[in-house]
């Protein structure tokens, strides 16, 4: 019973915020708390009208899918080779490549600015934001990539190839139907990542907005419920893409 306890509390304690911005989200009171008044999807009407938030949305989406077709290509390549090593030095690059996930995103960011600002003088922009979320996107791929290849029977190239395909026939009519589920749940994760973002956006955008950015931007001259309904869009939009990537990669309990 008391473990019982434990476990609800736990579930309140972690759950309890993310469902109050939900419900604050279509309260008709300007101000963030309860009474929260009447249901309306005022709030939503005002984000359509917003031009600020539709540039930052668009600018948004347009990141997370250039990240999400960068990550996948590059962290599946990478997942090919690390799977034609043994496995000490496959663990190794392995754990280099997963360092930008495993240091904190402040340390990432501040490195980003630094290795391109500083250090090859590229402004900042939109084309570094995306380079630094596939840097933080690309080791979800590659560990997605791989556990379909772990699975994957090598035996159907083999009979491609001495049927006379080249390695870029057997890859694209052999391998690829077969791991094409996995490759896109990977992209829908380095998607929803990139979605999330806030640090490093906000350090290497430069100019103009993300949604993540936006939201700060807002939240430092004003709190209401629009801000609710933004987080309510960027959560509903994150865990879609999150349960239909955990769908298509085909993982089980």
């Amino acid at each position: 019973m008391i473990w019982r306890i434990v476990i609800v509390l736990f579930l309140l304690f972690m759950l309890g915020p993310i469902l109050l911005v939900v419900l604050f989200s279509f309260g008709s009171n300007a101000l963030i708390g309860f009474p929260m008044g009447s249901l309306t999807f005022a709030w939503y009407r005002e984000l359509l009208g917003d031009s600020g938030f539709f540039d930052a949305f668009q600018t948004s989406i347009v990141v997370a899918l250039a990240t999400a077709i960068l990550s996948t290509i590059t962290g599946t390549l990478a997942a090919m080779g690390l799977m034609r090593l043994t496995p000490r030095p496959a663990r190794t690059v392995l754990a280099a490549l997963s360092l930008p996930v495993l240091l904190p995103p402040l340390v990432v960011a501040i490195a980003i600015v630094v290795l391109f600002v500083r250090g090859l003088g590229v402004g900042l922009g939109l084309p570094v934001v995306i380079l630094g979320h596939v840097l933080v996107a690309q080791p979800f791929v590659i560990l997605i990539v791989m556990a379909r290849l772990a699975r994957f029977d090598t035996a159907s190239l083999d009979a491609a190839r001495d049927l006379g395909a080249t390695r870029w026939q057997a890859f694209r009519l052999v391998m690829l139907p077969q791991i094409a589920s996995a490759l896109v749940g990977a992209a829908l994760v380095s998607a929803a990542i990139s979605l999330d973002d806030f640090i490093i956006a906000s350090f290497t955008i430069g100019g103009g907005n993300t949604v993540s950015t936006f939201v700060w931007g807002k939240m430092r001259t004003t709190l209401d419920p629009s801000i609710n309904a933004i987080a309510t869009v960027l959560l509903v939009m994150t865990i879609g893409l999150s349960a239909l990537a955990l769908r298509l990669a085909r993982y089980r309990e």
